[in-house]
């Protein structure tokens, strides 16, 4: 909260409101700080270096930040406050997809840009999308089908799933059963778990997979709950002989705490931060540490990337009008640290990829092995098909 307060007074004492941008900027940091500390660090890394090279449209670029507290009804009031009181020129962030939801539907109602950095339900863009919502990270259905070819391979019939019950795991549960069947006709899933975020019961989940006598899970728990999952199913031994698949598993918030509990062989989604050596990663890395004396994780390139993609923007368009932003910002192309990125026109979802790897033990410690960038433009539904999901024009 301490950098909160810094990160926020010392920008508005920059400058008179009419000499800057404002981007007004909601998330839940009490509640997932493990993913937005470093991602806040990412923001700050990046509105510096863009003001150090002359800010936007001629203007200074200011962040307002605040606390979402992690429920829909509580970001909505949040973001009313900044756009009443602060005056904000276009809205970023959220964590949850629930309240990524509920902040792009009052940008919807507002008619103001609002760039979703984090959350990562599917229906941000297709059947909630809205003229004025564009997400950053790949969909649940982007990463998932990033999974689908190494599952297939495997050839396993019977699969179980667990997953955080609200509108991701539900969402990262859904696309996983399509495209899994479609890849593997008369593939069965036999076991499904849904546990309360943050509350799991990992006991009773891992018993309850197990007498379901799986060959794979599919899993999309992060945070403490993977880390309870992963202890019960080492101790229970329910991981042996089976493969294994988790969404987000492989990010360094969610991988770096399980130490020597890393459960070896896992297919994931991740950000294998010390072994990527791109030039613009390698630039973005050496900044990051020189800047915070620490090595960047998911979040610090997901907080980097949309500040710098809302300066884009606004560079793009010359303005911070709210409609001349979202024209700016459809089939904007742009570089990120896991290289360039464009921003479809037809669903308001960029390209960001992730990285797809397995789990192993170093020194006591987990990483990721057998690694390959996925581009999120290969991961995309067909135009026709987007089209069809997506209710607003």
């Amino acid at each position: 909260m301490r950098l909160l307060v810094f990160l926020s007074g010392v920008l508005l004492a920059g400058g008179a409101a009419a000499q800057t941008v404002k981007i007004g900027e909601l998330n839940s940091y009490k509640v997932f700080p493990a993913f937005l500390e470093p991602y806040r660090k990412g923001m700050q890394l990046a509105l510096e270096e863009i003001n150090a090279a002359g800010g936007v449209a001629g203007r200074k670029l200011e962040l307002v930040v605040r606390d979402d507290g992690g429920t829909p009804g509580d970001a909505v009031r949040v973001a009313e406050e900044l756009l009443a009181r602060e005056k904000v020129n276009l809205l970023m962030g959220t964590f949850a997809s629930n309240v990524g939801l509920a902040v792009a539907n009052l940008a919807n109602q507002r008619k103001v840009l609002f760039l979703a950095s984090e959350p990562l339900t599917d229906k941000l863009v297709w059947e909630d999308g809205n003229r004025y919502t564009f997400r950053l990270r790949p969909s649940t259905y982007m990463q998932t089908a990033m999974l689908i070819g190494q599952a297939a391979k495997l050839g396993r019939k019977r699969w179980a799933i667990v997953y955080p019950s609200y509108e991701y795991g539900q969402s990262a549960t859904a696309s996983f059963k399509k495209l899994l069947a479609k890849a593997q006709p008369g593939v069965q899933f036999v076991a499904e778990q849904a546990a309360p975020l943050g509350k799991i019961d990992a006991g009773a989940v891992v018993q309850a997979l197990a007498q379901a006598k799986p060959d794979a899970i599919f899993s999309s728990l992060f945070a403490a709950d993977l880390q309870k999952f992963v202890r019960e199913g080492n101790t229970r031994g329910l991981f042996r002989n089976l493969a294994v698949f988790n969404l987000l598993g492989g990010e360094p918030e969610y991988l770096d705490p399980l130490q020597d509990e890393t459960p070896e062989g896992w297919w994931v989604t991740g950000y294998p931060w010390s072994a990527i050596d791109t030039p613009e990663h390698r630039r973005f890395r050496d900044a990051y540490q020189k800047r915070w004396q620490d090595y960047p994780r998911q979040g610090s390139v997901v907080g980097y990337t949309a500040v710098h993609a809302a300066a884009n923007a606004i560079t793009k368009a010359k303005s911070a009008d709210s409609e001349k932003l979202v024209e700016a910002l459809k089939g904007l192309q742009m570089q990120s640290p896991f290289g360039p990125i464009t921003w479809r026109p037809i669903d308001h979802q960029s390209t960001m990829g992730a990285y797809v790897g397995q789990l192993a033990k170093k020194g006591g410690k987990g990483v990721m092995v057998n690694w390959y960038y996925a581009d999120g433009a290969k991961y995309q539904p067909p135009d026709q098909e987007a089209r069809a999901l997506r209710k607003a024009p």
